[in-house]
């Protein structure tokens, strides 16, 4: 009984203290008046998979209907391989590459 009160006591003691730790990191920070925020550099970074570089947000901005659509035909195609390997699974169909432009 003494080893299972032990544990609970620590047990509550290590949830309290990841808490703590939670709700101080999820505080937003306070701002000071003075602090002055720095400007949205304007130089182009380099993209880690695609190797092309983004400019500017507001020179790459699509419109959110193309998106939309993008995605939901990916999800489309997606389904259907989905569905043509539910109906006859084999390893061919398992493996084969997707047509969908939204893969790396």
């Amino acid at each position: 009984m003494e080893m299972f009160l032990m544990a609970l006591c620590l047990s509550l003691l290590g949830v309290a203290v990841s808490a703590i730790a939670f709700s101080a990191a999820a505080q937003p920070t306070m701002s000071r008046p003075d602090a002055v925020k720095a400007p949205r550099p304007t130089v182009s970074v380099p993209q880690f998979f695609a190797g092309e570089t983004i400019g500017t947000p507001e020179s790459s901005r699509v419109p959110i209907e193309v998106l939309l659509l993008q995605i939901e035909r990916h999800v489309h195609l997606e389904q259907a391989a989905a569905e043509a390997f539910h109906a006859f699974p084999n390893t061919e169909s398992l493996h084969s590459r997707t047509t969908s432009p939204l893969i790396h």
